[in-house]
């Protein structure tokens, strides 16, 4: 008598009572849900996982576990908050430090304190009643979840919300922002009314307001992939276009030769603009600059001696963003001049807003919260704002940020990932925007650097050495890595001369940039590579400039 049918009987049998314990197993390579967390009325069509690498051509990191955490960046060059070049090895780990796997957790910085080097914190509960400051507070009245279905408007009237609201629609949340002089509502679509219909109807309502879509932007977005479940937006508004103020303003005189007494791996992008080690004590910028970005560490060594204000704008009823991102950016603008990762312009005071929160795997801002960062940051008196940030045209974010340039406050954008034939994304594209372009060592552009007539400038943006979002340093690449070279340069500009507008800002870096590519502005690098050393000459009060 043979036993093989015994045993069959038992596999079958445990095989039933595992599916009775554990529900049914998926088979492999089977569909999942592709939840983003809510459509938010479209987004920028981005990575929505920084930490995890979707693009085919690039090299993966195997350890998961790793790279699905949002608030740690070990060191390990595979993680997705950067565009890796596809020649480099992403399994290399170039953080000589120790101990960075050490999770910084979300009570580590009390709300409220101050630590290091003067880095003030405003900080949130788990139940979004934390200890904020009272300037911030205003700011956190919209703890409704950011869902389908939406649209955002400035400018509307009592009257126009009350025939809204007997048409069935809903006002979420309303926010004042008088910094920009209006009123910002999130507002519910009545069920079964196509998005793309009710932007017509609110338009058409009070053709003096702007409504939209409540998009998303993210962190080096790909604006190749298409929205969730809303329409395509309306088309982009013109380019930029300088000559008549770069006719106004007499050049600066020609760059001189860099110094080369820098020493580390940042050297190589310091010294490709002129701006090494021996030039930030000599370029002072004694100036207040905007970052809008995700969540910041700001323990981190490299703000052990800066001035640097953290500010979470989004309600403590959303998961928070990550550390990752804004960190990197924010220490190439400040970082400790004596540290690992010196900054451009140490000297000068960065009030930051993380706008971001996690849906699911999704790092995400809404239009809603931009609008509120904005805001927050006139109020605070902010000249420069740099947004490593990017989406779909809007036309609430274009009058928030066309408001921000009346105001003579500049704003710095990256021209996005997404390839050069990718359609330009936003608010980098805005004709009011300083957009920037990303290079390497060579002066050559980042292969998924966006291009366009929109592009002004271009910045070192490849294997850019900065800080971790835990502790230590490693290489970053993508063009939201670019943009705070130029946001530092705009800084330095304003320091030497306050009473310069945003626009002929502009004009003095695109006068003094080095023109590379076709001769004269191009959609490939714009009017060329930032230079500092007429900037910081400038500065010092050089008679020649």
């Amino acid at each position: 008598m043979t036993i093989l049918p015994f045993l069959r009987a038992g596999f079958l049998l445990l095989c039933v009572l595992a599916v009775a314990s554990h529900g049914p197993v998926p088979f492999i390579g089977a569909a999942q849900a592709d939840d983003d967390g809510g459509d938010g009325g479209g987004g920028g069509g981005g990575d929505k996982d920084k930490d995890k690498d979707k693009d085919k051509d690039k090299g993966k990191d195997k350890d998961k576990d790793k790279n699905k955490n949002k608030n740690k960046d070990d060191g390990d060059v595979s993680d997705d908050d950067m565009d890796v070049d596809v020649d480099v090895d992403v399994d290399v780990d170039v953080d000589t430090d120790e101990g960075d796997d050490v999770p910084v957790g979300d009570d580590e910085t009390p709300p409220g304190v101050v630590t290091g080097g003067g880095v003030a914190v405003d900080g949130q509960g788990e139940d979004g009643a934390g200890d904020v400051s009272p300037e911030i507070a205003p700011y956190l009245a919209d703890t409704a979840p950011r869902g389908q279905g939406e649209i955002v408007a400035i400018a509307l009237s009592d009257a126009d919300v009350a025939v809204l609201e007997s048409r069935g629609y809903a006002v979420i949340a309303e926010q004042e922002v008088p910094q920009l002089n209006a009123i910002s509502r999130r507002i519910a679509v009545p069920p079964g009314v196509p998005l793309d219909e009710a932007r017509a109807e609110v338009r058409a309502l009070a053709p003096q307001a702007d409504a939209d879509f409540n998009h998303y932007y993210r962190a080096e977005a790909d604006p190749s992939a298409s929205p969730a479940s809303a329409p395509s937006p309306d088309p982009s508004p013109s380019p930029v276009s300088l000559p008549s103020l770069l006719s106004t303003l007499s050049p600066l005189s020609a760059p001189s030769a860099a110094p080369t007494d820098c020493n580390g791996p940042q050297c190589t992008a310091f010294r490709l603009i002129g701006w090494t080690e021996s030039t930030a004590p000599t370029c002072p910028a004694d100036i207040v600059v905007g970052v809008i970005d995700t969540g910041i560490n700001p323990a981190h060594e490299a703000f052990a001696s800066a001035r640097l204000e953290v500010h979470r704008l989004t309600p403590g009823t959303l998961d928070p963003s990550g550390a990752i991102h804004g960190t990197a950016v924010t220490a190439i603008l400040i970082g400790n001049p004596a540290g690992r990762t010196p900054g451009l312009v140490p000297t000068a005071r960065v009030i930051a807003v993380d706008a971001f929160h996690l849906a699911g795997e999704d790092e995400r801002a809404d239009v809603f919260t931009l609008v509120a960062a904005l805001d927050f940051l006139a109020a605070k008196g902010v000249r420069v704002v740099n947004m490593s940030l990017a989406g779909p045209p809007n036309s609430v974010l274009e009058e928030a940020i066309t408001r921000m340039a009346e105001r003579d406050i500049l704003v710095v954008a990256a021209t996005g990932n997404g390839g050069p034939l990718a359609p330009p994304v936003y608010p980098a594209a805005y004709p009011s925007v300083l957009a920037v372009t990303a290079v390497d060592a060579n002066g050559t552009v980042y292969r998924r650097a966006g291009q366009g007539p929109h592009v002004d400038l271009a910045a070192p943006g490849v294997d850019i050495w900065t800080a971790a979002s835990i502790k230590g340093a490693r290489p970053k690449t993508g063009t939201s890595f670019a943009a705070p070279f130029v946001s530092a340069a705009a800084a330095a500009i304003l320091a030497a001369e306050p009473d310069l507008t945003a626009a002929e800002v502009i004009a003095r870096l695109t006068a003094s940039a080095k023109d590379l590519g076709d001769p004269g502005p191009d959609a490939v690098y714009g009017y060329g590579l930032v230079q500092a050393s007429p900037i910081c000459l400038m500065a010092q009060g050089d008679p020649d400039l």
